[in-house]
Order: C-alpha cells, then structure tokens, then sequence
C-alpha cells in the first residue's frame, strides 16, 4: 500500500465559480461578477445576466446536499475558497459582514458533520470589485494591509475550525493575467511586466505577512502556498531547447523558492533583465518574506512542451501554459495534453528542490458529458474518459510517493461541476457529480452521480488500491 493510510483524498472547487448567491447574505461585488465571459472577456460596469457565475450551481443553497454527496464518495478533505467580498464587501471596510462569517461557520459545521477536513484558499482569483476600482487590485501596495486585515478575522473566526490554509491560488498566474490574478483593471496592453511582477510581489509580501498573523493566533495553523505547475519540456535535445525549458521552468519555481526560503532566487535577476522589470522591494519586505510557508501545493492539467525558436512547431493549448503540440501525448477536447507522467516529473522535481510536504490541489478533466436517460427513465453519464484521465494521474501520483516524495493530499478539481474560470462556460465539465445547468444558464440545478463518482467512491475506500496500474486506455 503506498498512499499512506492517512492520505487526505478529495475534491476542490472556488467560491466564485460554484456559491452563486452574488449579492445574498450581504456580499459585495467581486471582479469575477462583472467578468461574464471570464478572463478572455470583456469586463463590464456592472453585473450583466450572461454571466453563469453570478448563479453559479447555487452552492451558497445547496451546500448540505453537496457535502453529503462528498461524503457519499468517502471525502477526506475539501478544498474550498472564502469569497473575500462576503466577508468584507468593499474590501476596505470598518467591520466584516457577520452575515458572511455565519456562512462559512455553518459550511465548516457542516463538513465536520462528516469527519471531511477543509482545505481554505484565502484568495482564489477573487478580490472585491470597489478594490479593483479604488487601487487597481494588487498593484497597490494598500491591499497587502487590506488582505491582511480580511484573513486576521477568518483566521481568528474559524482557528478551530480549519488547520489547512492557502493563501492565494495560483499566485504566478499575476504575471500573465493581471486581471484574473491581481483584480487589475488597467487593460492589459497597457500594464508592463514591472507592474505585473510588483502586483505578484505584494501578493508575496501579503501572503508571508498572514503566515506570520496565522502562526500567532494557532500554531498548529498549516499554511501552503499554491502555484500552477507545468513541467516544461524541451522540443528536441538541441542544448538551446534543454536551457530554453530550463529557465522557462525556473520562472514558476521563482514563486516556490520566495515562499520557501523566504527570499528572491538568484536567478530572478535573469528573469528581472530579460522583461526589463524593477521592483520597489523595501527592507521590511524582505524581513516579512521570510514567514515561510509548511507546504507546496500545486495545480496539475498538462505539462508545456517548449523550444528556443518556435516559429515552426505547431501551438497547443493549456490551463495558463500554453506550449507547442508534444507528439508523445494525447490531447482533450480543449487540446490540453494529458500527460500523468508529468504530474510525477512536477511532484519529484518540487521535492527534489524544497523537501516538503506536497499537496495536489487541483487536476482534472474538463470535457463534454452527455447524459442519457435508462429502461427506467433515470439520468445516467458515462464518463469512462475522466475515469481513464484520474487512474492514470493518480498511479503517477503513487509511484512518486513510492519513490520518496511526501504527497499528503490530492483533490480533484471540480469535483462537482462548475462555471469555468477561463471562459465561464458550464459545457467545461470536471466534476464527478452532474448539475443540471446548460450554457444558457437553463435547468433545475439537480445533482446526479457520474459513473466516475461510484470509481472515485472505490479508489478512496481502498486508499489507492483499486487502481489499475498498467494504465487505462
């Protein structure tokens, strides 16, 4: 048995892509709210009715029905995200929206209902809209101080409640989308790589400043940072293509190394030259980077495939990375590749660098499900696809910790279906469990168990054991 016997499985999901309930119980507008098409979209002034999100699949109603359904299938741990809007709707509030608390306290009662341990991320590409407005999001040094303000009354409000933390999900994702990642509404052909890696670099400073606040009011607080991760492999084995991934591959680890040894890598002089950046980095910056974080949490999809002249290789597509169509792999719907032996290259690699405890926050499938009705009229969805796609990663999975590598955790992303991040469309499918929503934002927001949803139930209820180990096909 290689996954150890307390190996926390579950499934992941965000506020702003499954609560819905926009404006309920007090909350504040968010930058997700008036983004209808997501982050390859118009942002609008305000909140517009194509915009999935603002309903989402009403999670904010329905948790006590979803959190059975996770426990059905043997959830260990779920991670979730506090939509910061509900707990201060302008941000920069006197007081926190009480309304807001009670939400959360009743979602964390109830997953403890079933012995499932919240995984928190405190900032899941959501910041309050009158921030984005007022500062321009992270680009302003003010919202360290407001972040830091929000997650001291969670962190205080639920510090018996959650042991697990995330700061901010996908923290390197400010340097290529300043509005997903950093609320910044400046366009983005007007924003220079100075200003999307100071943005990146407040986050930094914010995140070490709350693993400090945290560890003063419960040390026994776990506190992770989160990154996308992609292997970066080279085209060919021409030495320009080996070094070009390489430091592809190093302008990721740039943001693991800041919140694992507290300080800058060496080579982000490099990176700082090559996109001509500089940053107001004060010594009390410094000091603050060096509240460490316990552990390295990571987004899995598709590795990126890269070369130092790519003028004549074919694109591929990808959460975040895009890189060149690999020969080697097949391809989803989305043309992302599916790569498990990656997820295991990306696990050894980040151990290898930093020894310490991994968890895989996020890795899925997105994928068109067609739902048919049986001899007795009930709903089925086959989906042997996202059963093929998880066997095969979670068996990379094993084979890491069977070589050394401590994975405490895995969740699946989207473990129900939800409204996609990218380009808020519910057509993009992850979960194990179907909502009754279309692209039109028709249905009656049931749940149904996928065929995957019963596979997933055998895998943790024989933590690993059922897997088939030659692979699916």
């Amino acid at each position: 048995m290689s996954f150890p016997k307390d190996f926390l499985w579950g499934g992941a999901v965000a506020a702003n892509q499954c609560e819905g309930a926009y404006l309920t119980g007090g909350k504040g507008l968010s930058i997700q709210d008036v983004m209808p098409k997501g982050v390859l979209g118009p942002v609008t002034d305000e909140p517009t009715e194509d915009n999935l999100k603002l309903i989402g699949i009403d999670f904010y109603h329905r948790y006590k029905e979803d959190i059975k359904l996770f426990a059905e299938m043997g959830f260990k741990v779920f991670r979730m995200s506090i939509a910061w809007s509900r707990i201060y709707p302008n941000g920069d509030d006197a007081a926190p929206n009480e309304e807001g608390l009670r939400f959360y306290d009743d979602v964390f009662d109830e997953l403890r209902k079933y012995g499932i341990e919240p995984l928190v991320t405190l900032s899941h590409y959501e910041i309050p809209l009158h921030l984005s407005r007022k500062v321009d999001g992270w680009r302003s040094r003010a919202c360290i101080q407001y972040f830091a303000d929000y997650c001291k009354t969670v962190l205080l409000r639920y510090k018996d409640k959650v042991k697990y933390w995330i700061t901010f999900n996908e923290i390197n994702t400010t340097v290529h989308s300043g509005l997903l990642g950093g609320g910044m509404l400046t366009p983005k052909k007007d924003l220079t790589k100075s200003d999307l890696y100071q943005a990146a670099h407040h986050q930094l400073v914010a995140s070490a400043l709350v693993t400090k606040i945290a560890r003063e009011i419960n040390p026994e607080f776990q506190f992770g940072c989160m990154v996308a991760s992609a292997p970066r492999y080279p085209m060919t084995c021409n030495p320009a293509d080996v070094m070009h991934a390489f430091e592809d591959q190093q302008e990721v680890t740039y943001f693991v190394h800041i919140h694992t040894k507290g300080e800058y890598p060496y080579y982000a002089e490099r990176i700082f030259k090559k996109y001509k950046v500089e940053l107001d980095i004060t010594e009390e910056d410094r000091e603050l980077l060096k509240h460490t974080v316990d552990f390295i949490s990571l987004s899995y999809y598709n590795s990126r495939t890269v070369a130092k002249d790519e003028s004549s290789y074919q694109q591929a597509s990808g959460n975040i990375s895009r890189g060149l169509v690999n020969p080697y792999v097949t391809y989803s719907e989305w043309n992302y590749p599916i790569d498990p032996l990656g997820l295991r290259y990306i696990l050894k690699y980040y151990y290898d660098k930093f020894e310490l405890p991994l968890f895989v926050a996020e890795n899925g499938l997105g994928a068109i499900d067609a739902p048919k009705r049986d001899s007795q009229g009930n709903l089925v969805i086959e989906d042997p696809y996202r059963i093929e796609f998880f066997n095969n990663h979670l068996v990379e999975v094993e084979r890491a910790i069977e070589d050394g590598v401590q994975v405490f955790g895995y969740t699946a992303w989207g473990c129900i279906d939800l409204i996609s991040a990218a380009s808020a469309e519910m057509k993009k499918r992850y979960g194990f469990i179907y909502v009754d929503r279309d692209e039109e934002g028709n249905g009656t927001l049931e749940r149904y168990r996928k065929q995957s949803f019963y596979w997933y139930k055998q895998v943790i209820e024989s933590n690993g054991q059922s897997l088939n180990r030659e692979g699916l096909k």
